[in-house]
């Protein structure tokens, strides 16, 4: 965060780019937009001006960069942020994402260490595409579950960070490649507390927890669990389906936000008003307990 001179705001940086996680060239552009600027909105900024990120092989066809440049666009466009301009290179497989800028007030800045026992935690988006999206690698995904994994990961996060801008959230992380358990434990080493997630309250996207039962478990779930080894703790009750979807290598998911038991109500209006479609309780803040910073209980 870099101090404006003279004014309380401030500019808030971030970048971000990955490899295609979906097949549609269009859609592929659309979720690598949305996952970066969501960077911006977990701290509570708002994006100003983004830096395309590519790279691209030689021997592919310059129309697909198009589209996929296309569909970043119109999802900078969406978060009335400007495209100033990019860079390119060639590379063995595409690859795309931003550097993107935003601003933020300072002295309402979001963190990730303000959670405070006693308080409620929220997610705003279903978990699984890191499931979905291994399903598709394997060709072994219906049309109806990729098209919901691919809506959730190009929705924008501005509506949930407006919320919790208006309301008294204490703390807020973007969940992406390390999973609701890696941020969560990340929230709860800053805040120096406990985060106890019930498994049976996690929002899942549509046949994800289908998938998982089927043995479609994403890399990142097993490697996200071996990374935080003594750092969770799981109830005995807690079926495996659910814990590696709680451990899903996510992209472009929702904000999971730490908030003061009284304004759970306000909360959940003020992310309806905004037209965020997911409220989802799923745990509470605890006095933190020796090593153990994620709890997930059945």
């Amino acid at each position: 965060m870099i101090r404006i001179p003279g004014t309380d705001h401030a500019i808030v940086q971030t970048v971000d780019f990955f490899p295609p996680i979906v097949d549609d060239p269009g859609d592929f552009g659309r979720i690598a937009a949305a996952n970066s600027l969501s960077d911006i909105y977990a701290m509570g900024g708002v994006p100003l001006s983004a830096l395309n990120i590519v790279g691209f092989p030689q021997e592919l066809p310059i129309s697909l960069l198009g589209e996929i440049l296309a569909g970043g666009a119109e999802k900078m466009e969406e978060a009335n942020c400007a495209l100033l301009g990019g860079h390119s290179v060639r590379d063995s497989e595409v690859k795309y994402g931003l550097a993107v800028t935003g601003t933020i007030d300072a002295s309402r800045m979001l963190t990730n260490g303000g959670a405070r026992p006693g308080d409620i935690l929220m997610l705003t988006k279903a978990l699984g595409t890191g499931a979905v999206s291994t399903a598709l690698n394997r060709n072994e995904v219906a049309a109806e579950v990729l098209q919901s994994a691919t809506d959730s990961m190009t929705d924008l996060n501005a509506g949930a960070a407006r919320a919790a801008l208006k309301c008294a959230v204490q703390a807020a992380t973007d969940v992406t490649g390390f999973g609701l358990c890696g941020h969560g434990a990340e929230m709860a080493a800053a805040s120096g507390v406990l985060l106890e997630i019930r498994s049976g309250a996690l929002p899942l996207l549509p046949g994800a927890q289908e998938l998982v039962a089927g043995g479609i478990v994403s890399g990142g779930s097993k490697k996200n669990r071996d990374h935080l080894g003594n750092r969770l703790e799981v109830a005995s009750d807690v079926s495996d389906n659910l814990l590696a979807l709680a451990l899903d290598s996510e992209t472009s998911g929702g904000l999971l936000l730490a908030i003061p038991s009284d304004e759970v109500d306000a909360m959940t209006r003020s992310l309806q008003s905004e037209g965020v479609k997911i409220q989802a309780i799923i745990g509470e803040v605890k006095p933190s307990q020796g090593d153990v910073s994620i709890r997930i209980t059945g």
